[in-house]
């Protein structure tokens, strides 16, 4: 049986963020380093842009997320918080945290997963049955007194 060839940490996140700056994919989502987070180097905190789905309550909107690889990504999940708030299983609604067990393709998580496989994931759950026609708060509000936490 042949052994998965694991990439570094660093080479892997290099190639996502090549990919997020060319704009790969469908442009519905997108994703690229946080400068604001300070320190870039190790590559950790990231943002991510989700083009609401059609015919759903978020058609026509745009919701910002913030996004943590922690030192063991992508063996383990990133964990993700919106920013934009958003009424949404999964999502808490204080604090724009998304429940990994809530949520399958953070639940499912396998190595071979994407920052872009992540936000598509997510994208799909906004137009699920259960989502997609939850009343939803003013567009363009956020989230307050989201802090980075030290994952």
């Amino acid at each position: 049986m042949a052994e998965e060839t694991v990439i570094p940490r660093s080479f892997r996140l290099l190639e996502e963020l090549e990919k997020g700056e060319k704009g790969f994919g469908d442009g519905l989502c997108s994703y690229g380093l946080d400068d604001s987070a300070g320190d870039i180097v190790n590559m950790e905190h990231w943002v991510g842009t989700i083009f609401g789905p059609g015919h759903s309550v978020h058609e026509n909107r745009i919701y910002s997320l913030k996004i943590f690889c922690g030192e063991h990504y992508p063996q383990q999940r990133p964990k993700v918080w919106f920013s934009t708030q958003i009424v949404m299983n999964g999502v808490d609604p204080k604090t724009g945290a998304v429940n990994h067990e809530a949520i399958a393709v953070l639940r499912d998580w396998k190595p071979s997963y994407t920052l872009m496989t992540l936000l598509k994931g997510l994208r799909a759950e906004m137009g699920s049955h259960a989502n997609k026609k939850l009343p939803q708060p003013a567009e363009g509000s956020m989230f307050e007194n989201q802090t980075r936490v030290a994952q």
